[in-house]
């Protein structure tokens, strides 16, 4: 396991009583729950692929390299690249003491005590089955590891080699302080970034030149908001060297919900950026792939191998598309604004923070008539056309923008007070007490008249339904709106590959494939003016929008974007 999380060392427990940073990575190290330490366990033939791909091999001098493993749990990472070394100094001669030979060779952290002392106690015996001596080995052991919180705990510069799988650990599981801690030390921690987003950020600033980091982890960073620091940081002095997409193939011992990729990133000048995308994980194949990812030029034919150049640009997201792809997707940008910029708005629905007190069956809601609005979800419209099933969300909101007084309204007043018990507990009505019955978002009666397209968060294709203007959206539904585009001709578009091209390019994937058709991505999408879109052309895109044809979709979208044979063909080799 290599994701256990934090590493401090605590060299004055009687601190706890005066530092609260103290008493929060103590509180962390005696932890048990594996989502509280971001525990995952990686798969052996995975260990040896990033170790392959970061030149950390045995026929090479390996006791003059030095390693570092930022959070190493049981040892996933950590006992292979021992088994490593110690193969490569016994084949250089074993007549130098030990400890003197092997000693500042590894540094590897661990926050959480007890897998700590069981890791500890394994790698002991790893170097006493190579033939050393008991107490050299528990010196050597000593050197190597490290308890504490590699955020915040004091180490050595200039490390040839980092390996691992950095904790996934939400903000919201951090203590305040720790987490405030970390703010204060790492630029990279923006937004909701996870815990793995500054454990990045100090594992490269920690590497010598030249030197090369080799990550499985969550690839949300890459082109979510939150990951925008950490990718300039990498564009302006690093070289993103591999990246080898692992969405949908057992690279852990249990399932993830966040996709995995393995990166290696080295201190040098940028350059061409190798990528191969869901590898089987066998041996002997991982290592010849490994070997074709560093390989001084690519084979010729290889097919599972692709060379991409300008991958990253500064904070934007990593475009990591085919190279014909790329190159239509950076053809339409230069020569078409963005769907905001042509008189759309993206926008989100409601979240109420306790749908089980503002959602319920429209009629069965005991409030007056104009205190509720009938409510469009996911599942009614799954078939790609709008079939309500009758539900509605209580609006507390006025007209204008503020709530309304609940003594203006005596059947809201006691349906919502109630249900106060589940209201007032979120956290939004805890911090107005006096606001308790708003929902999280604000309610616009406004947009229930209006048109819309709705567009749900995850899909394995764009589903993009028409509501002629009788429903509100809720909160995992995404909405466009327009005052210049005739809807059904956008919906056209939006439902051709060209859109799809566009989320898939910069949209993180989930398990199965599936994209995330967020606002953050829906804004990417270039549209011509309407003003700009020839009469035939309009006929098209909302005769083949009513038909729910994507093929017509998509032949109609090939016009608007003038198209060539060649960029037609790449939208058929899809992402």
């Amino acid at each position: 396991m290599t994701a256990t999380m934090f590493n401090l060392q605590l060299r004055q427990p009687s601190l706890l009583d005066f530092c609260p940073i103290t008493a929060a990575v103590e509180e962390l190290a005696n932890a048990g729950g594996v989502e509280e330490r971001g525990a995952i366990y990686t798969r052996r033939e995975v260990v040896d692929f990033v170790l392959d791909l970061t030149g950390y091999n045995s026929d090479l001098p390996l006791s003059d390299l030095r390693l570092l493993e930022p959070s190493f749990g049981d040892g996933d990472f950590l006992l292979p690249a021992i088994d490593r070394l110690l193969r490569a100094w016994k084949a250089n001669g074993t007549t130098t003491d030990p400890l003197d030979a092997l000693g500042d060779c590894i540094r590897a952290v661990e926050l959480h005590r007890v897998t700590f002392e069981r890791t500890h106690a394994r790698v002991i015996a790893r170097l006493t089955d190579a033939g050393i001596a008991a107490r050299t080995a528990a010196l050597i052991a000593d050197r190597w590891l490290q308890h504490g919180d590699f955020l915040l705990a004091e180490l050595p510069k200039d490390f040839d080699v980092v390996i691992g799988n950095p904790p996934y650990v939400r903000q919201e599981l951090i203590p305040a302080v720790l987490l405030a801690e970390y703010r204060s030390r790492y630029k990279t921690i923006y937004d909701r970034a996870d815990l793995y987003i500054p454990f990045i950020e100090r594992s490269l600033r920690l590497l010598s030149k030249g030197g090369a980091l080799g990550f499985i982890c969550a690839d949300r960073w890459m082109k979510n908001r939150y990951g925008g620091p950490l990718r300039a940081l990498v564009a302006k002095e690093f070289h993103l060297k591999v990246h080898v997409d692992m969405t949908d193939t057992p690279a852990f011992h249990s399932d993830v919900i966040a996709y995995p990729a393995i990166t290696v990133i080295t201190r040098e000048s940028p350059g061409v950026t190798r990528l191969a995308s869901r590898p089987e994980i066998e041996g002997a194949v991982l290592s010849e792939l490994a070997a074709q990812l560093r390989a001084t030029s690519l084979p010729h034919g290889v097919g599972a191998v692709r060379e991409l150049v300008d991958v990253t640009a500064g904070s934007e997201p990593w475009i990591l598309a085919s190279s014909d792809q790329l190159a239509l997707v950076r053809r339409l940008e230069q020569d078409f604004p963005n769907i905001e910029e042509v008189g759309c708005k993206v926008g989100i629905g409601v979240a109420t923070g306790a749908d089980e007190a503002f959602i319920g069956h429209f009629d069965a809601l005991d409030v007056e008539h104009d205190r509720k609005l009938p409510l469009v979800m996911t599942r009614d419209i799954s078939n790609g056309t709008v079939v309500w099933r009758g539900y509605g969300v209580i609006n507390p909101f006025e007209d204008g923008g503020g709530l309304v007084d609940l003594e203006d309204y005596p059947r809201l007043n006691r349906y919502l007070g109630a249900r106060k018990a589940a209201i007032a507990g979120r956290h939004c009505a805890q911090k107005t007490p006096a606001h308790w019955y708003r929902t999280i978002d604000r309610i616009t009666p406004g947009l229930t008249k209006r048109p819309k397209l709705l567009i749900p968060d995850i899909k394995g294709e764009s589903h993009i339904v028409y509501e002629e203007g009788r429903l509100y959206p809720h909160h995992n539904l995404y909405f466009i709106t327009s005052d210049e585009w005739d809807l059904r001709a956008l919906q056209a578009v939006l439902l051709s590959a060209v859109a799809r091209l566009f989320v898939a390019t910069y949209s993180t994937r989930m398990r199965g494939g599936f994209l995330r058709f967020q606002a953050q991505y829906l804004r990417r999408i270039r549209v011509p003016k309407w003003a700009d879109v020839a009469p035939d052309f309009r006929h098209e895109l909302i005769s083949a929008a009513k038909a729910q044809d994507r093929e017509a979709c998509n032949r109609a979208a090939s016009k608007i974007y003038a198209l060539s044979e060649e960029e037609k063909a790449a939208l058929g080799a899809r992402p």
